[in-house]
Order: structure tokens, then sequence, then C-alpha cells
């Protein structure tokens, strides 16, 4: 399937341009980035020597991946529903843009900001804990496995729960309740994550290199099944 790169570029400035205008979408989704940083702070900076041993059975800095996760829903959700209830999507499903290019350039214009914002974050714990932990808790913490884990693992979750949101925006007519369902579809994720964070399920490389292939197809299957419930008709019926 041949996509116009200008057409999803198009709609992907767009969108970036329409989370300028709209203060509350950003202050959604800088949310569940602080509430992700300031607890694993927390549990660094109260952490002594003693406890290091202990910190370093677990990955603390995989619970962070909860930040790619949530934070694509409340733009994901917003992404069609939110267009659809201001009556700004029919103008849009009437040029010759087709709705794969459409799908695509809306989960891009969610996925580049919400990954964004996570590396942000995630370069900012570990500055933070470099510089200011005690030394032998900053050793536990900072371990490189983990760190390639992040960067190999926000955009791959980040994918995902973006088309669960576009999966739910595609479907629901009132914004709040499609980033309600989309956060609750993403949960699943942050449950697993959040277990490997702290070694519920021992982290391993054949463990990581199963979940990235999950992931990756699934993500792929993502976009495969959300193009389907996009229905042209229905959506521009349902906007007047």
């Amino acid at each position: 399937m041949n996509l116009s790169t200008r057409r999803v570029r198009a709609i992907f400035h767009r969108e970036l341009r329409e989370y300028r205008r709209n203060r509350s979408i950003v202050v959604a989704i800088a949310i569940f980035p602080l509430i992700f940083l300031i607890q694993p702070l927390f549990v660094v900076f109260l952490a002594h020597d003693v406890s290091s041993a202990s910190l370093s059975q677990m990955h603390l800095l995989l619970y962070m991946l909860a930040i790619p996760v949530l934070t694509p829903p409340m733009l994901a959700g917003y992404a069609v529903a939110g267009e659809r209830q201001h009556g700004t999507l029919e103008p849009v499903l009437t040029t010759p843009i087709r709705r794969e290019e459409f799908l695509v350039g809306k989960a891009l214009a969610v996925l580049v900001p919400s990954a964004a914002i996570a590396y942000v974050v995630y370069a900012l714990f570990l500055a933070l804990v470099a510089l200011f932990a005690e030394p032998s808790v900053a050793s536990a913490i900072i371990q490189v496995p983990d760190i390639l884990a992040q960067v190999l693992f926000t955009p791959l979750l980040g994918a995902l729960s973006v088309w669960i949101g576009l999966a739910f925006s595609t479907r629901a007519s009132d914004v709040r309740v499609a980033q309600q369902l989309s956060l609750l579809g993403s949960l699943p994720l942050v449950l697993v994550t959040s277990l490997i964070a702290f070694n519920v399920i021992h982290a391993t490389l054949g463990l990581a290199v199963s979940l990235a292939a999950l992931l990756l197809i699934a993500d792929v299957l993502g976009w495969r099944a959300v193009s389907p419930l996009f229905d042209r008709e229905r959506l521009v019926a349902g906007s007047r």
C-alpha cells in the first residue's frame, strides 16, 4: 500500500498546530510524566546504602515505561473524537486523503511528542540520580540494560498505546469517553512493565527480545485493525 508522504506530513503538522492551540491537551499530557518522575525520585532519595542491594535487584527505570503508555491516550482519544466534537473533521474527510494516510499522520502526531516527553523525563531522572543520589544507590539504579530497554521499548509501547487510543477515538462521540477508554485499554501494558520493574517478572534478554517482537507485530496489526474502524461516511454524518 502506497501512502502519500505529503498528505501524511500535512496531517502531522496540522495536529501539532492543534496541540499548541489547545492548552488543556498540553496540561493533560504533562500529568502522567510528572507522576512517574516524582515517585521514583522519592524512592531513590530516601534510599541508603543498606537498601542499594535490593534496588539493584529491581529495574526501577523500567517503571517509567508507563509514561509512553499513558501519555498517548490523552492525545489519541482527542484525535478523531475531538475533531468530531468541534466540527473540524468533516472538511478534512471531504478531501482526497485516504483513511490510512489520515490515521498514520494522526498516529505520528501522537507518538512523536509522547516519545519525546518520555525521553526527556528519562534523561532528567538519570541526571538527578547521578548528581544527587548516594553513589551506591545511583550505581544500583543506573544500569545500561535498563537504559537500552527504555530506548527500545518507548516507541514500541507508545505506538501500541496510540493505536488503542485511535481505535476508541474513531468509535466514540465524546472526547472524555474516548480518553478514559483509551487509558483503560492501555493499563495492561502498564501492569506488565510494572511487574518487570519490581522484579515480579524476572527480566532476561530472551524476555526482552520476545516482548519487542510481540510489540512490533502488535503495532503493525494495530494499524491494520484500526483502519477498518475508520468509517468515513459514518464520521461525516455523525459530525453534522
